[in-house]
């Protein structure tokens, strides 16, 4: 039975796997083997090379549910990863095969029914490994590219939660019709049942799995696409500030200098072009080409640039 207690780093690392022996499946995606007597978690962390806080996040929301994660900016993305792909591959190259070995000892395969459950089976492993693989071919490595401060232009996690799809409806079926397809011999009923479990154990496990991914990892995600957009308009500001442009050719016109002044005072495109005395879609154009220009798209970032340039006072910025 399930302690679901709030652990912390304190605690003895024993005494977490013998109230919810569900984490010794963590441990091993987190690089954690066994052996570490009655040290803490945080000792048995420190010796693995984990991130103590990270572990413990993953473990309490695992048995709990406990955690609040959009905007933590303790948890680590490595250490994150990390135990992410261990646990594909402890999915793909053992999970799934072992299971498929259970079912044919299991199942007698030229009965039609039992070639039924074989492939209801191979459908359900196949969309998983899919799934898995696309995580791999394309999240991680877009993770890894923030994580070295060179994101990929045509990505972000958005576009991971929308392929991340459950599987439940094939794994579902396949349960119901094991059950429903339980043999009268002894030997291979007792196989089969504790196949079924097995399988339901699994399905545990990738719900938490999924579950992770999308309330811990997604979210540091995003918190790190957020840290890494910033970064990339304080060093456009920085150079814009240094050069005064890309190069003479791209500085600033007075006139452009104007229309930005007025944009970090709070004014619409009508009212700056009363007060320069010009039309709107001139405005429009200035503003335009100061996005070119600058590479800075936002009022915050020109209010930014517009205070460090010196072009106005703090004072007068509409905040």
């Amino acid at each position: 039975m399930k302690n679901l207690k709030l652990y912390e780093a304190d605690d003895k690392m024993i005494n977490l796997i013998k109230d919810n022996c569900s984490v010794l499946q963590a441990l091993g995606s987190f690089g954690i083997n066994l052996g570490f007597g009655d040290k803490t978690v945080s000792e048995t962390c420190q010796l693995n090379g984990v991130d103590t806080y990270t572990f413990l996040a993953v473990v309490n929301f695992t048995i709990n549910a406990y955690g609040h994660f959009e905007d933590d900016a303790s948890i680590s993305v490595p250490t994150l990863l990390t135990y992410l792909k261990a646990s594909h591959a402890y999915y793909l190259d053992f999970q799934l095969p072992f299971i498929r070995r259970e079912l044919q000892e299991s199942i007698n395969e030229d009965d039609a029914l039992g070639r039924l459950i074989m492939k209801l089976y191979d459908n359900y492993a196949q969309e998983i490994r899919r799934h898995m693989k696309y995580e791999e071919k394309t999240l991680f490595p877009y993770v890894e590219s923030l994580l070295e401060g060179r994101p990929m232009n045509d990505y972000n996690v958005e576009t991971f939660s929308k392929h991340h799809e459950q599987t439940d409806k094939t794994l579902r079926e396949l349960k119901l019709m094991i059950i429903k397809y339980l043999p009268t011999d002894a030997r291979r009923n007792n196989q089969l049942t504790a196949t079924l479990y097995d399988i339901y154990n699994n399905e545990e496990w990738l719900r938490h799995h999924a579950d992770v991914e999308d309330h811990i990892f997604a979210p540091a995600i995003k918190r790190l696409e957020r840290l890494t957009r910033q970064d990339d308009v304080s060093k456009n500001i920085s150079a814009m500030v240094s050069k005064g442009g890309p190069d003479n050719s791209e500085a600033l016109s007075e006139r452009e200098k104007d229309v930005i002044i007025g944009v970090v005072q709070g004014l619409q495109n009508k009212e700056i072009a009363d007060r320069l005395c010009i039309s709107v879609n001139t405005v429009i154009t200035h503003r335009r080409n100061i996005a070119r220009k600058l590479q800075i798209h936002s009022p915050a970032g020109l209010t930014i640039y517009a205070i460090a340039g010196g072009l106005v006072d703090i004072s007068s910025v509409k905040l």
